[in-house]
């Protein structure tokens, strides 16, 4: 199998699954429950956070566990509108944001709030200045993504949060799911005051997700319950996934550490191939996008067609985003970079790992070369 789908999901580390394994089996108990078995549930939750916040050089008062990247994305976008609303009600965000950034601010506008969606260039990078000309009394909230989920983009992030530190009534969140142990990024130093993270994207399980809170930001909950997660997340920890998330983030970034440069090298190897496959036209932009995203489009092939005949070779690549792959439509995204309706309809994505190798591209090369010839052939 040669899995291509790594900005969908990751396959977990085994020694992710056996830390998730060993707690779920031995480690049980409510962390919020008395007895003996919930305290030891509880040092195992609070280690686990003490570990992340070390990775991510911040406070362990700042992490606040969620059930992944669509939850923590909701939960900074709707907990800064509810609680700063007083502040003013205007919110800006990008024309590529994910799904859980985007469809949350659709639902504000809906509660009254005023919402500004920066296009971006040729390359689907916002400007620092459109931040600046877009920014008002009565903004609350700009939410930026650090690497596009489609194409790879890297956003100005920390120009953007230099930027904002000058606007202090104005909150500043990232969208960090796609970027972490793959693009490196200083929250202190971005003047980040919200970020999201999700573990099944650098190796860890479904279920587990990170939002780092800065200190001083306060957030209005959206679960009404016990009180978990220092009062802004209620409901029982799921502390084998956390423990599992912990320990996966540790070995993402010594892999990133180790190994960086070879992805690299395994990037630049599968564009320097797919330019010389005809009908192929490359979206991703080629200077300052992440190292594991590869888009392309296909001309005449539908790409949805071109995954499954792949899929016959035990190849895996996505079309958009998984979470808007099934619904057919044209990427936003190449839509917004200018791509035009044609080739939004025929991305197609290879995001990669450091699980991945040199020696799996000449496979997955053949195979493409046949599945175009044969695709094309019916089409005629």
């Amino acid at each position: 199998m040669i899995y291509l789908d790594n900005s969908a999901t990751t396959k977990p580390f085994p020694e992710v699954v056996d830390s998730f394994v060993t707690v779920a089996t031995k480690y049980f108990g409510n962390p919020s429950s008395l007895h003996e078995l919930g305290m030891k549930a509880e040092r195992l939750l609070t280690q686990a956070r003490e570990q992340i916040a070390a990775s991510l050089q911040v406070k362990p008062s700042e992490i606040i566990f969620t059930s992944g990247g669509t939850e923590a994305n909701n939960f900074a976008i709707k907990g800064v509108a509810f609680q700063y609303r007083h502040r003013g009600n205007h919110i800006i965000t990008t024309a590529i944001e994910h799904p859980s950034v985007s469809e949350a601010c659709h639902q504000l506008e809906q509660l009254g709030f005023e919402v500004t969606y920066l296009p971006v260039n040729e390359n689907g990078v916002v400007t620092v200045e459109q931040v600046k000309k877009a920014l008002r009394d009565d903004t609350i909230l700009v939410s930026i993504m650090h690497v596009n989920n489609e194409v790879g983009a890297i956003q100005p992030v920390e120009e953007i949060g230099e930027l904002l530190s000058s606007y202090p009534k104005t909150i500043f969140h990232v969208d960090r799911v796609q970027g972490i142990s793959k693009v490196p990024l200083d929250m202190k130093k971005a003047h980040i005051d919200l970020c999201t993270m999700s573990a099944h994207k650098f190796h860890g399980l479904r279920g587990a997700g990170i939002l780092y809170v800065r200190q001083g930001i306060q957030l209005s909950p959206l679960l009404a319950g016990g009180g978990q997660e220092m009062q802004l997340r209620s409901g029982t920890e799921n502390v084998p996934a956390i423990v599992a998330m912990a320990k996966a983030l540790r070995m993402s970034l010594e892999k990133y550490d180790k190994q960086i440069d070879y992805l690299l090298e395994v990037k630049q190897a599968w564009l320097n191939e797919l330019k010389e496959i005809p009908f192929i036209q490359i979206n991703t932009p080629l200077e300052h996008s992440a190292p594991h995203i590869i888009n392309f489009s296909l001309d005449g092939i539908k790409p949805e067609v071109f995954v499954h005949e792949l899929e016959k070779n035990d190849i895996f690549v996505s079309t958009t985003s998984a979470c808007s792959s099934k619904k057919k439509a044209p990427s936003k995204t190449l839509l917004a970079m200018g791509m035009g309706d044609k080739r939004a309809e025929s991305g197609i994505r290879i995001s990669l790992s450091f699980e991945n190798t040199l020696e799996e591209i000449p496979i997955a090369i053949a195979v493409m070369k046949k599945a175009i010839e044969k695709l094309r052939e019916v089409t005629r």
